[in-house]
């Protein structure tokens, strides 16, 4: 749909032409601001850049292809560029099987702008205190580029949970069940609690940093979509858990190293705290939110619900683990893919934002149903 800058330029055309003040002449095709060809575009961080996309399950197995689970095997070694192409180099790690990748042709083009590990500094313009990381430019001026050349019509983006040192969280809750024997969960949520206000106005910025490079480039605000997403947990409640928070099991054999406690704050309090903040920001900023705190629910790691793959359990997007397990010894890949969602993690994101693309309106949640693969997930209002 053409913004009111373009109706207004176009309504002003002819009566230039009758005042003798503009003269047509032959001239080189320029691309203007929401033609082109359409896109879609991902912004943010790993849980919408692609990260562990690598993965088609977790395996004890540590030789050859892991039981099928390893993507970038190639036979005779291992080529992480073929999940995440150039990225693997920088590590910002956009996969081949990114949520924007996996959604199926919403627009002519899918854009990844997102870059693991990236805060909310990452995304703004450079003029507005943004930062480059990673070799790269701010993703918001990398967007005016996209916005000035493509017919932009939705905007997906994933942010907060590096400024709120979510990754720093997992490690030291893992390191407390491992090492100290001791719960996490008190002195995480204090830490949290103290940050989280200013990690949502500046989420609440980067929604306005992408409005004010979409104005710049001449897009009215119906022109295109802004959808916010939350974070899915990685692990389960611990009821939910298939090994006992007694001996080695989760750590050695599951890869989720946590107390049943912290398990427990992380998916029935941390996790909804950052989606309900996030919906706040998003209903503030007239954007679309979209819900995923229950989207790996089942299949999340050591879920009594799923399966480790195996010689005799192949790996299958409607048993195994959805999440990358926690590889505390870098076996089988760096740490910084743990606890993301992996390859049938992200072709499940990548059907949520195919369906809120069919919803142009409302706050939704995105959910799976047991049992069934990436075409088995729905949308609830939320």
């Amino acid at each position: 749909m053409p913004s009111y800058r373009h109706r207004a330029l176009r309504g002003l055309l002819p009566l230039c032409l009758a005042a003798g003040l503009v003269t047509l002449a032959p001239s080189p095709a320029l691309a203007s601001p929401g033609s082109g060809p359409t896109a879609v575009v991902t912004m943010g961080d790993s849980y919408i850049s692609g990260e562990a996309g690598r993965w088609q399950g977790n395996s004890l197995t540590t030789s050859g292809s892991r039981s099928g689970t390893d993507r970038a095997w190639t036979g005779s070694t291992y080529d992480p560029s073929r999940v995440y192409g150039s990225t693997e180099a920088n590590g910002c790690h956009r996969s081949d099987s990114a949520e924007v990748n996996s959604a199926g042709a919403l627009t002519d083009e899918r854009i990844n702008l997102a870059c693991s590990g990236a805060t909310t500094q990452n995304v703004f313009r450079s003029v507005s205190g943004g930062v480059s990381y990673k070799g790269e430019a701010p993703q918001a001026d990398r967007l005016a580029a996209v916005a000035a050349s493509r017919d932009v019509k939705l905007i997906a983006l994933s942010v907060g949970g590096n400024d709120l040192g979510f990754a720093d969280i997992i490690s030291t809750c893992a390191t407390d069940y491992i090492v100290w024997y001791s719960y996490c969960h008190d002195d995480q949520q204090a830490a949290v609690d103290a940050k989280i206000d200013g990690v949502m106005a500046n989420v609440g910025k980067a929604v306005d940093e992408i409005r004010a490079v979409m104005s710049g480039a001449g897009y009215g605000a119906s022109d295109y979509r802004i959808v916010l997403q939350s974070y899915p947990s990685p692990i389960p409640r611990a009821a939910e858990n298939r090994y006992s928070e007694s001996g080695w099991s989760r750590t050695n054999t599951g890869g989720c190293p946590f107390w049943d406690l912290d398990s427990n704050w992380a998916r029935d309090s941390l996790v909804p705290q950052i989606a309900n903040r996030l919906k706040a920001v998003a209903t503030a900023k007239g954007a679309q939110f979209l819900d995923l705190r229950d989207m790996l629910q089942g299949r999340e790691v050591c879920a009594k619900a799923s399966k480790q793959v195996s010689s005799t359990v192949p790996a299958s997007a409607n048993t195994s683990e959805w999440a990358r397990w926690i590889d505390q010894n870098e076996t089988q890949g760096p740490l910084q893919e743990n606890m993301h969602p992996n390859y049938y993690g992200q072709l499940a994101l990548g059907r949520c934002l195919a369906l809120i693309n069919a919803r142009p309106t409302g706050n939704f949640a995105c959910r799976n149903t047991a049992g069934s693969g990436a075409s088995g997930m729905y949308l609830t209002t939320g």
